[in-house]
């Protein structure tokens, strides 16, 4: 089922290959969940409550579960294949949330009920952004078609994460915040399914429909240690400056809102990028690009904090998202090309979960600095360490090519 390299790579042709539309579209809608459940359950949570502090365990424990068991869930995947584990997967999350929102609803809701529903909640996303690039893998044969697909997949999930936000923000308009969580539960359960059950998705075998064990083993690709790093380098970086643009605001009594609109221009920026870094037929290999990529988003990052005003700090963010999404992209290309047969699903979970480690980290670590150096010191720190790690990944990308092909992006 896959598309012939004759093809001339465009964005439009990715959207032509067999299956392809309606996959993508439904995963689009099961992904959509991802982008307005947090910030659902945060707002549910803390209506219950009436407790930011209990609101902010629960969301602590509900991340931390879904970041941390994402490549065994993945590992589901590879091994069962998408219809057998996605659905399943999918139905019990959905059905977790449901109980969430419901519960949330009541007046002075038990934290410890609502904590538990989480903790079980965040035990099942189906891990569909991962299923997604290995079903666009089984697609494309053509590597330049290949990373427009991605470029395409990447930009299309950063704008899911923005607008998820505003579309609970529309429904708690008119609704109490437990109809947000509810929501996610209906997209996660419709688009799964309808996504799992497309015919894109069938080309893509389990290791139980085939030699019944997968060859080779995930730990042993030792390419996956440089999209790994400059992962968790970007997600550093996403989720330092959260916190760092938000302290700016306060310092210089901009109001709230001036937030969204600068965090606005970083995922703006992103998807300029992303869409661009599809669009190019590099020369140099993508081992060479993925770590020049994190140095840059470092420098940038360690320059914003000489930001004299909120236009000229919106201006230097939109700049460092320039180079997030083709990070990100090419980091899922690597982690595809690396894994051994049977393990592509985890290779992309294992950067996804590298992701979302390095944004904990670094508003953790914001956070911290923030309050003991001067502001400006606390962008270049924050820099200085997507900078360490994109030059570790820079020194790994010997150890990768030992026993692995070059990246062909």
């Amino acid at each position: 089922m896959s598309t012939p390299s004759s093809v001339r790579p465009s964005y439009a042709a990715v959207l032509r290959i067999p299956y392809a539309r309606r996959a993508f579209a439904a995963a689009l809608a099961g992904r959509l969940s991802y982008g307005t459940v947090s910030i659902a359950v945060m707002l549910s949570v803390t209506r219950a409550t009436g407790s930011y502090a209990v609101a902010g365990t629960v969301m602590a424990l509900f991340g931390a579960m879904t970041v941390l068991l994402s490549p065994p869930r993945a590992a589901l995947v590879d091994r069962y294949g998408p219809r057998r584990a996605l659905i399943p997967m999918a139905l019990v999350y959905a059905g977790l949330l449901t109980a969430l929102a419901a519960a949330s609803r009541r007046p002075d809701a038990p934290a410890l009920l609502l904590g538990a529903l989480a903790v079980a909640a965040g035990a099942f996303p189906p891990p569909l952004g991962p299923t997604m690039r290995t079903v666009w893998s089984g697609l494309i044969d053509d590597q330049r078609l290949l990373r427009r697909a991605y470029g395409l997949d990447g930009v299309a999930e950063e704008l899911l994460f923005v607008s998820g936000p505003l579309l609970v923000g529309a429904v708690v308009r008119w609704a109490p915040p437990a109809a947000g969580v509810a929501l996610s539960a209906l997209l996660v359960a419709v688009g799964t399914v309808v996504f799992a059950l497309s015919p894109g998705v069938a080309g893509v075998r389990s290791a139980a429909a085939g030699s019944g064990r997968p060859e080779g083993r995930l730990k042993g690709a030792r390419g996956l240690v440089q999209p790994v790093l400059v992962a968790a380098g970007v997600g550093l970086a996403v989720g330092a400056l959260d916190l760092l643009v938000m302290a700016f605001a306060e310092q210089r009594r901009y109001g709230d809102d001036t937030v969204a609109w600068v965090l606005a221009a970083l995922s703006a920026g992103s998807a300029v990028g992303g869409l661009l870094n599809g669009a190019v037929n590099w020369r140099t290999s993508a081992r060479v690009r993925l770590p020049l990529s994190a140095a840059a988003v470092g420098l940038i990052l360690a320059v914003a904090g000489l930001a004299s005003g909120l236009g000229v700090l919106a201006a230097t963010v939109a700049c460092a998202g320039l180079f997030i999404a083709p990070a990100l992209t090419t980091s899922y290309l690597i982690a595809d090309e690396s894994a051994p047969p049977g393990f592509r699903t985890q290779a992309g979970a294992w950067v996804n979960t590298a992701v979302n480690a390095g944004s904990s980290g670094g508003s953790a670590a914001a956070g911290l600095l923030v309050g003991h150096l001067p502001l400006g010191a606390c962008f270049a720190a924050s820099g200085a360490a997507v900078a360490v790690m994109a030059a570790m990944a820079a020194g790994s990308r010997a150890a990768g090519a030992m026993g692995v092909p070059p990246a062909r992006a």
